[in-house]
Parts: C-alpha cells; structure tokens; sequence
C-alpha cells in the first residue's frame, strides 16, 4: 500500500498535476494540503473519475484546506483538532479500511509561522501544542496511525540546504524543532529516516532566486508512523519530477510505502 502527502499550493491551479501525477504513481491514498478552495468547488467528479471514490474534504475560501482522496472507503471523519480552536482548515481525519488493515490518517496544513516574536510564530506555538495532545488522544484510539503532511519545519540541519545560514529562522527554531521532537515522543518515527537516503534530500523549493535549480531547499513535509506500523514500512520517497513542470507547486509529493 501507498500513502502520499503533498501541499498542491491550489488544487484549482494543480489539478492537471495532480491527475497526471496519480495517473503515473496510482497510490492507494492521496492527502493534499492547501486546497486553497470551499468544499463547494472541489472537483470530486474528476478525483473519482482519476480512482478516487472516496473523498475526505475541508477546504477554506482563498487559503490552507485539506483533504484524503482513497481507493478504499474512509469513514470516522474529523476535523480540525479537538480542543483548539481554529477558524482556519488546517487538519483532516480519517480511518481508511485498506488492504494492509484498518489505519488512521491525520492529514494536516501545519502553521507557517511567519517569523520568531511574531503573533503569527506565537499562534504556531499554540498550534503545535494542540496538535501534539490531539494525536496523544488518537493514538490511544488508533495505535496504527500515520501523521503526514506539509509540517513547515525542518526537523534537523539536514533537512536545509542552509542550516547555519538559517538558522533560528522560521522552520529552523529551536521552538518548532522541540515540538517535532515531541510529536515523535508519543511513538511515532519519521519514516523518510528508516531508510539510507541521498544528502540533500529535501520536499520544498522556494520560486524566487532559482531555488529549485540550485537545490535550495528544505525538507518540511512529513511522514510519521507509529510504532505498531514501523515493521511494515517499506520504502519513503521524495518524487521531484512534478516540480519541474511548468507552473508547478513549491512542494513536491512524498510517498510512504507499507
């Protein structure tokens, strides 16, 4: 079974990506972030029409909106984190019955977080403290969860192709670096780090200043499994190709395998 991640940056303006993309790589369940549109104008017709009957949606007006497209049926459905309250779309639940068994998929649009000492970094702060007792709660529901997502953090000096240069900058604090490290404490373990990969191994290119053409990017999307799935986790990787095409999103797809 395969599981992939990817923030499409609008899902109106990708969605050709998108389809093309499953049409070469037809994983078994796809999470999407920044939708950047209402549930009204999701494109379902053309997702079921691509192999994706079932469609978990929470989309947003202009920004953030996430979403689970599944071969198989999802149901138990949430959104957003229980006990936080947020006015944004930022995180989507579901249980997919699929061929592996029953798993729990939380897909989330993690906060940006601008820069350090602003309130956009505090409301992050608080954000990820919701998250991590949010996921603590799921686990105890569902101990074979996957946490994925667009998390805007780069959880190591790896993760960056400039890590002192940036460092203490948003995405590389040592705030943000703790609560990934605490996400990983309630037993879930970065998947893309099971496996030998190549250095500079990163899922996010800024447009400006040629920084995909460089390689100047990060790592920021994640793939997180609990302990109960760790054995049978197979393989995950970074596909770059769509971010070579024309017009295509700062994010490129991160496929998990169990």
């Amino acid at each position: 079974m395969k599981i992939t991640t990817w923030n499409v940056n609008s899902l109106t303006a990708r969605l050709q990506h998108v389809l093309d993309w499953v049409a070469a790589n037809p994983v078994d369940v796809l999470c999407l972030q920044e939708l950047k549109l209402t549930d009204d104008k999701f494109p379902l017709e053309a997702i079921r029409e691509a192999g994706y009957p079932h469609c978990a949606v929470f989309g947003q007006k202009t920004y953030n909106g996430v979403a689970i497209l599944s071969r198989t049926p999802v149901r138990d459905i949430a959104k957003n984190i229980a006990g936080f309250e947020d006015e944004h779309s930022r995180v989507i639940a579901a249980t997919v019955d699929s061929p592996v068994g029953e798993l729990r998929l939380v897909n989330g649009y993690f906060v940006n977080g601008q820069a350090p000492g602003t309130e956009k970094f505090a409301y992050k702060m608080g954000w990820l403290g919701g998250l991590n007792a949010y996921v603590g709660e799921e686990l105890k529901q569902h101990p074979r969860l996957v946490l994925l997502g667009d998390f805007n953090i780069a959880p190591e000096d790896r993760d960056s192709w400039d890590p002192d240069g940036l460092r203490d900058t948003i995405h590389h604090t040592r705030e943000e670096r703790d609560h990934f490290q605490r996400l990983l404490g309630l037993g879930l373990c970065d998947s893309f780090r099971l496996f030998e990969q190549p250095e500079k191994s990163f899922s996010w290119w800024d447009y400006r200043m040629l920084g995909y053409q460089k390689n100047r990017g990060l790592r920021i999307d994640h793939i997180l499994v609990s302990e109960p799935l760790r054995p049978q986790v197979k393989g995950c990787s970074i596909d770059r190709v769509p971010r070579k095409w024309k017009q295509p999103s700062d994010h490129a797809p991160v496929t998990l395998e169990i």
